[in-house]
């Protein structure tokens, strides 16, 4: 079985087990440029916003890496890779692609999500119950925990861990001990929205990757109510030929600089990206 063949049955089983409730179609008309930060509700009976993308900037990325998970912190990407026997924790210089430093897991473990929480960066793993933890200066593995779902996204909100495992649920836990202390259901005016895969938190706002498809959700964590769709359909075609690429996964926030940097699973690129609102 080629390599993509397998990562494909991976993906497959994903699906099996979570079917995916689309709650919007994504339409683009008539576009207006804004910043990457989205609106604040007025009130609970707001519309969903619609966006699309300009291209500020493109760098390269490695087309191995199965990206599960992607953060930036002073200058530099954080990235977890997938597939078992491959899974790494990457830090990687934002310019060149170049991986400047890597942490490798152990056989049995497929790499999912990671993020930055303070000076630590949270890995979660698919299918086997463990998490680990590891300090960000130097990506020295410090602690593990577990957990009872699936791992998928993980993103930190400065209060607490949130956590997805696939389904239209995260779960927040405490960000010290690693437990469950609640969750929150999301859906889109009232439809569930599931698939729900790497996170990051900008802005008050709960960026999340909608697996396996070309659109974001931002969600307000407090509810659960989906804000906003962000559809970016066509961005790697726009640029590169897609061959051999895999689905958009990969959200990172650069918060001092207001940049906001997507990638896909064994893309060759990584976009610097601002919002258009529809």
């Amino acid at each position: 079985m080629t390599e993509r063949t397998h990562l494909r049955t991976e993906e497959d089983r994903k699906l099996r087990r979570h079917t995916l409730p689309l709650a919007a179609t994504l339409l683009v008309l008539a576009l207006t440029a804004t910043n990457c930060t989205v609106p604040t509700a007025t009130d609970d009976t707001r519309q969903v916003t619609y966006y699309t993308y300009h291209v500020v900037d493109v760098y390269p990325h490695d087309e191995h890496a199965f990206t599960q998970g992607l953060a930036y912190h002073d200058g530099y990407l954080y990235e977890g890779t997938g597939i078992r026997g491959r899974s790494e924790l990457r830090r990687v210089e934002l310019h060149t692609g170049n991986v400047l430093q890597r942490v490798p897991l152990s056989a049995q473990h497929f790499g999912e999500g990671i993020t930055i929480c303070g000076n630590r960066i949270v890995q979660l793993t698919l299918d086997s119950g463990t998490g680990f933890v590891y300090e960000r200066e130097n990506l020295r593995m410090i602690d593990e925990f577990t957990y009872e779902t699936d791992g998928w996204g993980i993103t930190c909100d400065g209060e607490h861990l949130v956590m997805s495992d696939g389904s239209d649920t995260l779960y927040l836990l405490n960000r010290d001990r690693y437990e469950m202390e609640g969750y929150v259901t999301i859906n889109d005016q009232g439809v569930p929205v599931a698939g729900l895969n790497e996170l990051e938190f900008i802005g008050g706002r709960i960026f999340a990757n909608v697996w396996p498809t070309d659109s974001i959700a931002v969600i307000d964590p407090s509810d659960g109510r989906v804000t906003a769709w962000i559809d970016l359909t066509g961005l790697l075609d726009s640029h590169v030929s897609a061959s051999g690429s895999d689905v958009l996964n990969g959200i990172a926030y650069d918060a001092e600089h207001d940049r906001l940097f997507v990638t896909g699973k064994f893309w060759p690129l990584l976009f610097e990206i601002t919002l258009l609102e529809r």
